[in-house]
């Protein structure tokens, strides 16, 4: 496949999202889109996809959707290898898919344990299992994972999800040392941001909570910003860790 370049000035890359149907997903699905790369979006919410794609490719990007599940390791194999079978090669990953229905842990509320530790942590190993092989097949990739500043610190009504970004934390950092250097890892790590995550959270506690919490927030874009940077870099250099805050947020 002949190599494209993008606006940027470098070589157009093919690049993967997760849970790109709205929020941070959407946003760097608009920016790297407009940065010239091509797409390989997917999420459960397929209008909102095929929406998606269908206005980058009016803005003069190149994009394409399929329904995804990222708590199915089968379902994500199929996904990177649609990607790769379109456009010969997958060059980066953005594992962006995360739920975050936030309670304390005497809440318990064990359903939606299950649902962050499936989606938020087995989702990102299965996109590594998927796109790894892929990458190392052609000796090269990017693997960017969306964290949170709760990789880093735990808060009331928090501990599930802390402990699932935590874990995205480790792996992430597993796989850079296990790289050999061919393969480059990013964690983003956004603070408050304006997203539909908390529209999953159903424990008044922890609801009431969230609404202070988000009186200040970035918009996704600037996550989709620091996403950029990172897979704008050259080959050589590798930007392991992004934290992204709003600047008036404590946390």
């Amino acid at each position: 496949m002949t190599e494209m370049t993008g606006t940027t000035g470098r070589a157009a890359k093919v690049v993967l999202i997760t849970g790109a149907s709205s929020g941070i997903g959407e946003a760097t699905a608009r920016r790297l889109g407009a940065d010239g790369h091509m797409l390989f979006l997917g999420a459960r919410r397929t209008d909102r996809l095929d929406r998606l794609v269908e206005e980058i490719t009016a803005a003069g990007g190149t994009a394409a959707a399929r329904r995804l599940d990222v708590t199915d390791a089968a379902d994500v194999r199929e996904f990177a290898a649609a990607a790769e079978a379109r456009h010969g090669r997958v060059d980066v990953m953005v594992n962006n898919a995360g739920v975050m229905p936030l309670s304390p842990i005497d809440a318990l509320r064990t359903d939606e344990w299950d649902r962050m530790i499936d989606v938020n942590l087995r989702g990102v190993l299965h996109g590594i299992a998927a796109a790894l092989p892929l990458m190392r097949a052609r000796g090269g990739g990017h693997f960017v994972n969306v964290a949170s500043v709760g990789a880093y610190e735990v808060s009331p009504t928090a501990a599930v999800y802390c402990a699932t970004k935590f874990a995205v934390r480790a792996v992430s950092e597993g796989l850079r040392q296990e790289s050999g250097g061919d393969i480059r890892v990013t964690l983003v790590s956004p603070g408050v941001t304006e997203s539909e995550l908390a529209d999953s959270i159903g424990d008044p506690v922890a609801r009431e909570a969230m609404r202070t919490y988000r009186s200040v927030a970035v918009p996704a874009s600037a996550i989709a910003d620091a996403v950029a940077f990172a897979i704008g870099r050259p080959p050589e250099v590798d930007v392991n860790e992004i934290v992204v805050r709003p600047a008036a947020s404590a946390q």
